[in-house]
């Protein structure tokens, strides 16, 4: 959990509170934080009472994004800051086209992971 900066902040167009990830995957909060604390969700402090966000595009629905958690353990072994993960999941590519993170949300998590591993090169 961690503290974000102005700059990755601007990236991420959309953030949730943990009670509302809860509601959404219809888990308790305490489950959120433990989905936070294994690497599979990303949460920082943010706004006024710096209370913890998600990036909105992690969640689909009423499940966590297929592909995130592996993404995030391959981009943790190159390691990769909790902040320098959201850079690169939210900073677009041209090569895919968009941003990571969008292409996760589209199912092509693949190509998501295959760059993700070309980072360690």
């Amino acid at each position: 959990m961690t503290e974000i900066d102005a700059k990755i902040d601007a990236l991420v167009p959309a953030w949730l509170h943990l009670p509302d990830i809860a509601e959404m995957l219809d888990i308790e909060v305490t489950r959120v934080r433990q989905l936070v604390k294994e690497g599979q969700l990303i949460a920082v402090r943010r706004g006024e009472n710096r209370a913890l966000q998600v990036p909105a595009a992690f969640i689909d629905g009423n499940k966590v994004v297929k592909g995130l958690a592996g993404t995030l353990t391959l981009l943790r072994d190159d390691s990769f800051t909790d902040e320098e993960m959201l850079e690169w999941l939210f900073t677009p590519d041209p090569s895919l086209p968009g941003t990571p993170a969008q292409a996760l949300s589209e199912n092509r998590g693949t190509e998501v992971k295959r760059r993700a591993q070309a980072l360690a090169v």
